[in-house]
């Protein structure tokens, strides 16, 4: 019998430490009759586990092994169950009935509301003038509250086809369109930008595309929405949240290693002061 046809992995967990329990306690002895189980495990699995006992047991398998190997059993389903709590399914959009996943504006903004050490968010389009205030108010609000909070923001400057602005010009009127339409708070986040969506030279395009939310190293949302009422409200939009240090730092390092390699520029100093 192969592992993966192996009845124990038909059991539920309190089946599994019932039946540990009895192992343990010696409330049976090989070779083990199917009736004697059906006090600690359903009925309908009594055939089944007394002939995977009795077998493993013939095998040379002892009372000790069978119970370390079924701890072992408990202890992998609880990792992951561990690693499923720490995932949630997040939308936008049309849904049906049973659908189990979270609203994308209620979960961006629980994110900024819960952050206390740092922010990162990317996005490819943004909403300006009160559409786009109300999405960033949370953080502007918490920013302020916290004079700590350091927040970065790795946003696209579009240059829409036929464009002849220089890209100087671009990146100054993004700056502006920023500071007065879009921020709301007193302190302004670290913006950058990837020169190569203004530049105007000829040939394929490149734009800062990616869309996602970093708090506190901690959590990490990915996500097709961007910072448009649209896309938090009405879009067909999807994305995972992730609670996870290790995938959150590593995401976070990427833009952060593109910002030292000057890549990535700072508008910051095309802020009115």
């Amino acid at each position: 019998m192969g592992k993966t046809d192996s009845p124990f992995l038909n059991l539920s967990y309190p089946a599994l430490v019932s039946l540990i329990t009895a192992l343990e306690t010696g409330r049976f002895s090989f070779p083990v009759h199917p009736a004697t189980l059906s006090a600690y495990i359903p009925a309908d699995s009594t055939s089944t586990i007394a002939l995977e006992l009795n077998t493993l047991y013939q095998q040379g398998m002892t009372v000790q092994h069978l119970t370390y190997m079924l701890n072992l059993t408990i202890a992998e389903r609880q990792s992951i169950q561990k690693q499923r709590d720490r995932v949630e399914l997040v939308w936008t959009g049309l849904e049906t009935p049973g659908m189990e996943s979270r609203d994308t504006h209620i979960v961006v903004q629980e994110l900024f509301d819960r952050a206390t050490h740092s922010v990162l968010i990317a996005s490819y389009a943004l909403d300006t003038d009160t559409k786009g205030q109300i999405l960033f108010s949370t953080l502007a609000a918490r920013m302020d509250q916290i004079p700590t909070l350091r927040v970065r923001m790795f946003l696209n400057i579009k240059r829409t086809f036929g464009s002849q602005k220089s890209e100087i010009a671009l990146v100054q009127e993004f700056a502006q369109t920023f500071q007065y339409r879009i921020w709301c708070g007193n302190r302004l986040p670290e913006v950058f930008y990837d020169p190569r969506s203004v530049a105007q030279t000829k040939g394929p395009k490149a734009c800062l595309h990616a869309k996602c939310v970093i708090v506190d190293e901690q959590f990490l949302f990915v996500t097709s929405a961007n910072f448009t009422e649209a896309a938090h409200e009405r879009n067909l939009e999807a994305g995972i949240l992730l609670k996870d240090q290790s995938a959150a730092k590593g995401m976070k390092l990427q833009f952060e290693r593109l910002v030292q390699s000057g890549q990535l520029k700072p508008l910051n100093r095309f802020f009115n002061k």
